[in-house]
């Protein structure tokens, strides 16, 4: 689907030299010509126009001086420094260019007819006149000599395996005729042929083919021969096979022509000599020959060099070269030079560049020379969504084959409809506007620019037909309106070149740009060109022409903003003012107001809008990706702009879709460095894909494969985007319709906006109009934001909320629709209006039952809509079975219940006696019964409440089984005996999970008075227990005895000041030895240092000390302890944590005697509390605010010291590991020498860790504050 275009041509000459061109060759390094004459070689250098040197051949008698003499071959050695030419005297020459001195390196006294040099100019094979093959190293030593026409097949010679004889084979469409036809012999070679020999090498230099007229028969064959010339194969024998003959660099096939009968082939062979396709040129029999055939260097141009043959003496023949691609198994026609019938236009020479691929070099008989760079572009029309198009116009010779991507998607060489012109096509160009995209020109080998308009036209184009290969699809076609002819005056000597423009764009209607060379080869011309409307079949008048200093190789347009931009050779973009009155040139600046140029020349450019401003995008061969001058990947193989979207493919077979709007080149850079991170923006493609094209107002994505076969992909981004302009346009169909066919989740219907699509349900189920999508949609729905989640939405949009935030997602949207369908029609949407009941968060079963009913006692088998049957159906696909059984035996309709059994694969046995039985029971009974089947007790128990005292036992066990105390107390009066039973029954169950207190409370309002005592007195309730014992009417002596067991309590008072001043005195006795420890270990205490290696170890959270600190600071009263015995080891082991000022262990047995203390503390709450709740019954409101006082007095203290006492050093880090990843050599050393002592540390660090305190206790009573 792509086209050959041109980037640049530049034509140099003529030069003033004797005689005529008829040989040349490239010498890369410096740039330049070499071209061979009658007389000689010069040079020619293209950047100074002129001849840097000239080396006569005549001299010294190389060459005739009467101008009779003929160079065969010319060669660049860049080693050797030389040049290599051999004449067809025989002499073959070395000839130095900086000293012009010659050397003839040896002579065939036959003459020579051909030289030509290994690619890796290793070897170097001469044909001699007398039709042998001379082959040399590069320093000329001969290695082997070989007769050109060998009876012998070669080395690769077919075997036959003895499958019988040809007369018993089978001849397929032939016929057993075949059998008896005997070969016809091959005719001699075309008297155009000129008899000399063509050689061709394959690409890695190891094997070389040879074709030569065979002196017996008078045909060409081919044979092919390895470096050391051993025949390898013959090939076949071929009728009418001609000169020109290239062998493909990629080594795959030999090229060669032939001529049939009735058309004129390019034909190709196998290395072992067989055919193997073929392609037909464009012309009659007998109407050209071809002169040469030459591959490009990476194998993908085939350029045919042909000239018209001569049917009269004095007639005048036409030169042609054509530039032939192959894909999908297709021969295109990409470029036709028709360089016309003047002499000093006619071709002599054609070279490919060995180094740049897509650069042809051409000589002409007038000493001008040619050099055109073309590259790969794909033609394509860029509409807006008024006009949803999305054409892509390929080349093929005289014809253009357009295909709309948005009707159809079909395989080249297939099209929906092609232009059939008169003249081979160069370029073609889309119209710019792009409300008339679909309009084209095309500019044609003979400078003629044809108009194709859609539209305005009744009559059928017969230059226009509809589909290929076989293919038709009925779309709108455009038709010719007019012609012109394009003649732009380029001065004297500037009409050789047969592709004077370039870069051919349409701007207005009849307003065309095109570029060609200006008068110095590294200079340019825009040319504005128009035409009248009435001008049919006239010429384009030049309107202005605009010089560029530089060679423009790229042109752009932005149809939104209207800018051009230009890309000299040099990097440099300027814009181009073509609006203006006067158009100007100007720099292309960036948003910093520099000048921008690319760091290297880009073959592919596009205008964007990024973040708000315009950039201009370029494309290297060389895969390097640029925004103005900023390289943003090194690895993109194609891209496309369309929309607000920039899409990528990459050398790591993926496809990057990335938002150009509100976005910034560093946020690009960082997308596509991060390109190996999947998201929605990336993904898999197949290997060496490219863009071909977007269709517009669609999610479709056309890539081409390497072969050339198309695939469609729906990138996500693309997919995602078109969903939102469709949502926001209430275009709920097709958006629907995409997410279906794509699989995007059906939330984003709702996510995308809840407030516009609760508000347009109505529409949204008319434009769906189908009960099954409907049903679909209601399936998909969940709790889940997917615009959150699976697709965020741009950074732009806007996000809607909820109309009813409190309300959950589902359960808002299945009200919605319900409302509405019922509102619409709610025959035709029974089904889903059941999906709606069913797919709520809690899934209202029991109304979707009763709806199935209703339709089973209203709705007749005639009438229109859902019948019962089906309605029921559709639920139990909805719901299990088992499930939909258990609700409508829920709703106590048996008529329901056996409908749902029997679509079920229930047993009738099983569930018709059970029916039975409950129909026998009295209805409340019954519907108890049935709540209890059914686990839903709470009903079960108001069904049983009405079913008369014989049943209250049952009722009072149910209670006591299901917990159900609540819900039995509100079910009878406070003053009946059932409210009684039922209280004494739950303050039991309350005492039971030593819940007291309200045990209490309920047996009082039962009258159970002797068990609220108890309960009052168990939970310390000390006036709700005297105002228990006043109702059981205690005496004064019983209620004195209450009283003194109140006030057999302990005084909390002083016991909390002994606490309280034990917790101050260890924790200052605890910061004082913190400090003795630290001076002792920075040595600050006394001048003795700590000789052991563990010194360094030591921190202020160790309790480990050195022996001889120890010896000095501490007496050795336990230095007789052994451990030799278990009974010493635990005395030891009680002795170790000692209060006693200066022990080894004080600051470990502070800690523990800190936490025990802050425990114990914690602990008083509860019984803090009740003696407080005691104290305020009897009246003692400031001894109580006195005790409440203390202890809170004594929490903020213990409160305030926890990090004090347990820093958060010694938490993190209570046992000082010395094993793991941070430690050494010396530290672990150390650690197994103080192993007695760090043992200690190890086991305690319990105590490094501090008390949690409690702090959601209620233990303060409010009326104290």
């Amino acid at each position: 689907m792509r086209n050959l275009k041109l980037l640049h041509a530049r034509e140099h000459g003529p030069v003033q030299a004797l005689g005529s061109p008829q040989c040349f060759c490239l010498r890369a390094e410096q740039g330049t010509l070499l071209i061979g004459s009658e007389y000689g070689i010069l040079q020619l250098d293209p950047a100074v126009q002129g001849v840097t040197n000239d080396i006569s051949l005549t001299v010294d008698g190389f060459l005739p001086g009467d101008g009779s003499g003929h160079i065969v071959g010319i060669e660049d050695l860049p080693d050797q420094e030389c040049v290599c030419v051999a004449t067809a005297a025989g002499d073959v020459i070395l000839c130095n260019l900086s000293t012009k001195q010659l050397e003839c390196v040896g002579s065939v006294d036959s003459g020579l007819t051909t030289m030509s040099w290994s690619p890796d100019q290793e070897l170097v094979l001469l044909v001699t006149g007398q039709q042998t093959l001379i082959m040399m190293t590069k320093d000329f030593e001969p290695i082997t000599e070989r007769e050109i026409h060998q009876d012998d097949f070669g080395e690769g010679k077919f075997i036959t395996v003895g499958w019988g004889k040809k007369e018993t084979q089978f001849h397929g469409s032939e016929g057993k005729q075949a059998a008896h036809r005997k070969q016809t012999e091959v005719p001699p070679a075309s008297p155009s042929d000129d008899g000399r020999p063509r050689v061709t090498w394959r690409g890695d230099g190891q094997f070389v083919a040879v074709s030569a007229i065979c002196p017996h028969t008078g045909a060409r064959k081919v044979r092919v021969w390895s470096r050391e010339l051993v025949l390898q194969s013959t090939s076949e024998p071929i009728p009418g096979l001609e000169q020109a003959l290239a062998w493909k660099p990629s080594g795959s096939l030999i090229a060669s022509t032939q001529e049939k009968p009735n058309k004129h082939d390019v034909v190709f062979f196998e290395k072992n000599g067989l055919l193997h396709g073929e392609f037909t040129l464009p012309f009659q029999k007998g109407q050209v020959k071809v002169n040469e055939l030459l591959w490009n260097v990476d194998s993908t141009i085939l350029a045919v060099w042909l000239e018209d043959l001569k049917k009269e003496k004095n007639s005048k023949t036409n030169t042609y070269v054509q530039l032939w691609t192959v894909g999908n198994y297709h021969w295109y026609l990409k470029q036709s030079l028709h360089f016309g019938s003047a002499a000093k236009s006619r071709l002599v020479s054609l070279l490919w560049d060995p180094e740049i691929p897509y650069r042809l070099h051409a000589l002409c008989k007038g000493w001008h020379a040619l050099c055109y760079d073309w590259h790969w572009s794909t033609d394509c029309s860029t509409g807006e969504e008024s006009r949803l198009v999305a054409n892509v116009a390929v080349i093929d010779g005289d014809k253009v084959l357009v295909t709309a991507f948005q009707h159809s998607v079909v395989p080249p060489p297939m099209c929906t409809f092609q232009l059939q012109l008169q003249q081979a096509v160069n370029q073609v160009a889309f119209h710019t506007d792009p409300m008339k995209s679909t309009d084209l020109a095309v500019l044609d080998a003979s400078n003629r620019i044809s108009i194709y308009r859609v539209g305005d036209s009744t009559v059928k184009d017969p230059t226009v037909t509809l589909g290929g290969s076989g293919f038709k699809a009925s779309v709108e076609t455009p038709h010719l309106e007019k012609t012109y002819r394009v003649e732009v005056c380029c001065g004297e000597g500037k009409q050789v070149n047969p592709l004077a423009l370039r870069l051919f764009t349409w701007m207005q209607d009849d307003t065309f740009l095109a570029v060609s060379q200006g008068r110095l080869a590294t200079h340019s011309i825009i040319h504005h060109l128009t035409g009248s409307p009435e001008a049919e079949g006239g010429c384009l008048h030049l309107r202005l022409s605009m010089p560029v200093d530089g060679d423009v190789i790229s042109l752009c347009y932005n149809p939104k903003t209207r800018a051009v931009a230009l890309q000299l050779a040099d990097g440099r973009i300027l814009k181009y003012l073509w609006e203006a009155p006067t158009p100007a040139l100007e720099p292309w600046r960036s948003s910093n107001g520099s000048a921008v140029q690319f760091p290297s020349p880009c073959v592919q450019t596009a205008l964007a809008v990024i973040g708000g401003e315009e950039a201009i995008l370029g494309l290297t061969d060389r895969c390097r990706f640029f925004i103005n001058d900023v390289e943003v990947a090194s690895n993109v193989t194609s891209f496309a702009r369309y929309d607000e979207f920039l899409l990528v493919t990459t050398h790591s077979h993926t496809c990057q879709c990335v938002s150009l709007r509100d976005t910034s080149l560093k946020v690009l850079q960082a997308d596509f460095s991060s390109s190996s991170t999947p998201n929605e923006t990336l993904r898999k493609v197949e290997r060496g894909s490219r863009i071909v094209t977007v269709v517009p107002q669609d999610t479709k994505l056309i890539l081409q494969m390497p072969r050339g076969n198309l695939e469609t992909v729906h990138h996500r981004a693309l997919v995602l985007a078109q969903i939102r302009k469709w949502l926001d346009r209430l275009m709920f169909k097709e958006a629907f319709e995409c997410m279906r066919k794509l699989r995007i989740n059906l939330n984003l219907l709702y996510d995308h906006n809840p407030k516009v699509f609760l508000e347009n349900v109505e529409t949204f189920i008319k434009q769906i109009d189908s009960v099954n999508y409907i049903n679909l949609f209601f399936t998909e729905l969940k709790e889940e934001d997917f615009t959150k989640t699976m697709y965020p939405s741009p950074v732009s949009s806007s996000v809607q909320l909820q109309q009813c935030p409190g309300q959950k997602k589902v359960d808002l949207i299945c009200d919605a629709m319900r409302a509405a369908m019922e509102n619409i029609d709610p025959q035709k949407y029974c089904l889903s209006i059941l999906t709606s009941h069913v797919k709520k968060s809690t899934p209202e079963l029991e109304i979707a039952l009763q709806k199935v009913h209703e339709l089973r006692e209203t709705v007749s088998p005639a009438a229109e809509g859902v019948t019962a049957e089906a309605a029921l159906k559709y639920l139990l696909f909805l719901v299990d079975v088992n499930e939909l059984y258990d609700h409508s035996l829920g709703t106590y309709d048996f008529d329901l219940v056996v409908m749902v059994a029997e679509k079920s694969q229930k047993d009738p046995k099983e569930y018709l006696p059970f029916l039975n039985t409950l129909r026998k029971m009295e209805i409340n009974y019954q519907h108890y019964t049935i709540d209890k089947y059914l686990k839903r007790y709470k009903k079960a128990l108001c069904h049983l409440s009405k079913c008369g005292p014989e049943h209250f036992s049952e009722f009072l066990n149910l209670v006591k089984d299901q917990n159900l105390y609540n819900e039995a107390l509100k079910l009878y009066p406070p003053d009946t005996p059932e409210h009684k039973a039922v209280g004494i029954a739950f303050g039991e169950h309350l005492n039971q999970k030593h819940l007291y207190e309200q045990a209490g409370l309920i047996f009082a309002r039962c009258d159970a008075f002797e068990r609220a005592l108890d309960a009052f007195l168990s939970s310390g309730s000390w006036q709700q227990a005297l105002c228990m014992a006043s109702r059981l009417g205690y005496t004064a002596d019983q209620l004195a005895g209450l009283a003194r067991s109140l006030a057999a309590q302990r005084n909390y008072l002083v016991f909390l000041d002994s606490q309280k001043t034990t917790f101050t005195r260890h924790r200052q006795r605890l910061l004082v030895v913190r400090e003795l420890k630290e001076q002792a270990r920075q040595g600050l205490l006394d001048d003795e240092t700590p000789n052991c290696l563990e010194a360094d170890l030591l921190s202020e959270t160790s309790s480990i000390v050195t022996a001889s600190d120890m010896s000095g600071k501490y007496s050795h009263s336990n230095s007789r302890i052994s451990a030799r015995s278990s009974k010493n080891r635990r005395k030891a082991e009680r002795k170790r944590h000692s209060l006693k000022e200066g022990s080894p262990l004080e600051d470990l047995a502070l800690l523990e005697a800190l936490g025990e203390n802050i425990r114990t503390t914690e602990n008083m709450k509860g019984e803090v509390h009740s003696l407080l709740k005691g104290l305020v019954l009897f009246g003692y409101d400031e001894p109580a605010r006195e005790l409440q006082q203390a202890l809170e007095a004594a929490l903020q203290l213990i409160e305030r010291s926890l990090l004090e006492i347990w820093t958060t050093d010694l938490q993190q880090n209570p046992a000082n590991p010395v094993l793991g990843p941070n430690s050494t050599a010396n530290s672990i050393m150390a650690a197994y020498q103080q192993q007695r002592s760090a043992a200690p540390a190890v086991q305690d660090a319990e105590l490094l860790i501090p008390p949690k305190l409690n702090k959601n206790i209620q233990w303060k009573l409010n009326l104290l504050q």
